[in-house]
């Protein structure tokens, strides 16, 4: 199931169709949003991401870290097994031209070409611009939550045949930052994606988005370029 929650998170940015049937509200949101976004050289997010089918009778969460730095292409993903004492479970890590994805249970990282054009896994930090390309969307008011306001816009893909089928972004009226992505699919599952804390020109260093092989003795690299 974990795996699941994985491949939902790297697969947010797949839509490369362009804009339509766009809410004026909505629309002026995103766009402080963006603009915001944009203008941060690395940001470092922590999140957790809870799949929920309650017809299966299934709900997961799993925590994680992103860190990103957009306009380079470079990120870090690394989802726990344990939240309580921080355990990697997967990374996932690009500097730009190069992806490695590291499954630490299986001892071994798959090494393939960074992700271009927003087809296929691409990076994971676009989370805050899933926005951008492919979806409609639709301000539906305020919701309140442990005492700070949220706007609410519900997108929709324009591409009818995905998977999923509606995402539903939650941002924060004050910071305009994007809080939490609901995403619903066909076969009855609910990703919900939710930002813990949010760290903009966060001190990373550039060795942060390479793969790191002395730290990692023993595992198998698996070239799938």
């Amino acid at each position: 199931m974990k795996k699941t929650i994985l491949y939902t998170l790297l697969a947010l940015s797949t839509c490369t169709t362009a804009f339509a049937q766009k809410d004026a509200q909505a629309k002026a949101i995103l766009a402080q949003v963006s603009q915001k976004y944009k203008s941060y050289d690395v940001i470092k997010a922590d999140f957790s991401l809870t799949l929920d089918n309650q017809q299966a009778g299934v709900k997961e969460t799993q925590t994680g870290t992103l860190i990103s730095k957009a306009k380079a292409g470079k990120y870090k993903v690394t989802l726990y097994s344990s939240a309580a004492v921080k355990d990697v479970d997967k990374e996932i890590i690009s500097d730009g031209k190069s992806q490695w994805t590291y499954l630490k249970k299986d001892k071994e990282v798959q090494v393939g070409d960074a992700a271009k054009g927003g087809e296929g896994i691409s990076n994971p930090s676009q989370i805050f611009t899933i926005y951008e390309k492919g979806y409609k969307y639709l301000y539906t008011g305020e919701q309140k939550i442990a005492g700070k306001t949220y706007q609410v816009i519900d997108l929709t893909p324009e591409n009818e045949k995905q998977t999923i089928f509606k995402v539903r972004l939650l941002v924060d009226k004050v910071k305009k930052q994007i809080y939490s992505a609901l995403l619903f699919d066909k076969n009855g599952n609910k990703y919900n994606y939710t930002v813990k804390a949010f760290t903009p020109n966060a001190p990373i260093p550039d060795s942060t988005f390479g793969w790191d092989a002395k730290a990692h003795p023993g595992v198998e690299v698996v070239d799938l370029r």
